[in-house]
């Protein structure tokens, strides 16, 4: 029996891989490739293609230590699978399913067929996610809740009937065919980096490397950090979105590990089992959801049952748990919002991370989405989505497009004219500015007192600190106070109309305000926890 096994975006790790698990029972010749258009490279950021290739190299080096080798193929998985079909009689194709948004299920559907044209048998097997996503989906009716609580009790039932676990990586897979690695042996390797436009010398500054070893390894920290006390105490609400150093200098207080999770690097149900065990089990009083890590990983969980439910998720029109709101089209703003050039220093210096490291704090998403759409510049969830998409180095689909609907008040959330302060906000955490100061240079010498409204310090104070206004850091694209108040009365009127339409197809839990505890934070809270 010979097998071909895909790695996809979402499943590059060894440890509890089912689906790999499956290819290599039986199979006297196993090909574990990955797909990737090397002229296109990926549409993403520089942090997140150089993550890929570091996932790669180390699932390159794990596979060889199990007598196998990562195969890259050139091109996209219909058309590079379809030749390695040809070439190398196979007789099986597996994959991990992966239904966190429609292109992934597209691509696993088109695969799916040209192995049926071939007479190639399919395994598909789950391992993106702890739970069946159908299993959870039948257990809310047929249609996915959008209330976290309701969420809850469903996945508790169905890990009742199924139980987590997780499961060990193989000991040793079966040898890879010698046609695959023959003459074009280089050509098949892990890219360099300017294979994938990327500068061959330059470094990125992500705040952690790609791969399963780094994820386990990242894992292993947190959970011995204090024995154990540190993961089962963690609250996410009680972290800072202005922490200034990476964890291991002891700041930031998360664990950065959504990355590993969103590239397969690491297996949720190890993350959920091992948190039991070694953390929760050891410390009766520990934090629960929806702010534990535990919690977290339940977050992920609610928006992956409801992408996988909801047709059209990743869009606004023909989504059925979507809001439609008349959002502005102004390519300019939008602009100076991604360029970190809003005026507003809070933003520019959260947009300005995101870019610089791939990254940036669950609250300081949800700023400057809320400034994006219904806070301040009216424009639409999806584009600000496309943008992180870009430039997120743990971007999930499901949580990415889920995440911007809450903020923009679109489904999940519902309290509309509750709304982040670019202002005052920022002023709970950081009333000094160290965190603008350290992303924005040009206002590094500002008085605090105008840290975050620059434009209202005398000219004189502009400039003894350097930078003037309007000429070295731009003047606000919009009042805040102003325009905030004008969406207000514009998502009023969205609801009013979604009212008097009849809900546009939404479900009933989709109606029903989210509990308080798991609402987003406005200016004045913080009661919030999603995975980041």
């Amino acid at each position: 029996m010979r097998t071909i096994y895909w790695f996809r975006m979402s499943s590059l790790r060894l440890h509890d891989h089912p689906a790999l698990l499956a290819a290599a029972e039986g199979s006297s010749c196993l090909y574990p490739v990955f797909c990737l258009e090397r002229r296109i490279a990926t549409p993403y950021g520089e942090n997140r293609r150089r993550f890929l290739l570091e996932s790669l190299r180390d699932l390159d080096a794990g596979l060889r230590s199990l007598n196998s080798r990562l195969i890259v193929l050139d091109g996209a998985p219909e058309v590079a699978l379809r030749a390695a079909l040809a070439d190398w009689s196979v007789d099986r194709l597996a994959y991990q399913l992966d239904l966190a948004s429609a292109e992934s299920k597209r691509s696993a559907a088109a695969v799916d067929a040209l192995a049926e044209a071939a007479g190639v048998q399919v395994l598909a097997r789950g391992g993106h996610t702890m739970c069946d996503l159908d299993a959870l989906l039948r257990r809310a009716g047929g249609s996915p809740t959008t209330s976290y609580a309701p969420f809850v009790k469903h996945f508790e039932a169905e890990v009742r009937a199924a139980p987590i676990v997780a499961r060990p990586a193989p000991s040793r897979l079966p040898p890879v065919g010698g046609e695959a690695t023959a003459a074009d042996d280089a050509a098949r390797a892990v890219p360099a980096p300017a294979d994938v436009g990327l500068p061959a010398d330059a470094d990125a500054a992500v705040l952690v490397r790609g791969g399963e070893s780094a994820a386990l390894a990242r894992l292993d920290e947190h959970l011995q950090r204090r024995g154990g006390a540190w993961a089962a105490e963690m609250e996410k609400p009680a972290t800072s979105p202005m922490a200034l150093e990476p964890f291991g200098a002891g700041t930031r207080s998360t664990t950065v590990l959504s990355p590993y999770l969103a590239f397969g690097c690491l297996s949720p149900r190890l993350f959920y089992t091992r948190l039991a065990a070694e953390a929760y089990g050891r410390h009766p009083k520990h934090a629960m959801p929806p702010v534990s890590l535990h919690g977290q990983l339940l977050w992920r969980e609610f928006f992956h049952t409801c992408a996988h439910g909801t047709p059209n998720y990743e869009r606004m029109v023909g989504n059925p748990i979507c809001r439609q709101v008349p959002w502005g089209d102004d390519k300019e703003l939008l602009a100076a919002w991604a360029e970190g050039r809003t005026g507003y220093p809070w933003i520019d210096a959260a947009m300005t991370q995101l870019r610089r490291e791939g990254w940036i704090h669950h609250l300081a998403r949800h700023a400057v989405a809320c400034f994006l759409t219904r806070g301040d510049l009216w424009q639409s969830w999806e584009k600000g989505a496309a943008v992180f998409e870009e430039l997120l180095l743990d971007v999930d689909p499901a949580l990415n497009a889920g995440n911007w609907m809450w903020l923009s008040a679109s489904c999940f959330f519902y309290q509309y004219f509750r709304c982040y302060s670019p202002v005052a906000f920022p002023k709970k955490y950081d009333k000094d500015g160290a965190y603008v100061r350290r992303w924005l240079p040009a206002l590094a010498n500002f008085p605090a007192k105008y840290i975050y409204e620059p434009w209202k310090a005398p000219i004189a104070d502009q400039k003894a600190a350097g930078c003037i206004i309007g000429k070295d850091y731009p003047k606000p694209i919009v009042a805040h106070d102003v325009a905030s108040k004008a969406n207000m009365a514009k998502m009023a009127e969205a609801y009013a109309a979604h009212k008097e339409g009849g809900g546009g197809g939404a479900s009933k839990a989709s109606a029903t305000p989210t509990p308080k505890r798991a609402a987003p934070a406005p200016a004045k809270k913080t009661k919030q926890a999603k995975l980041k």
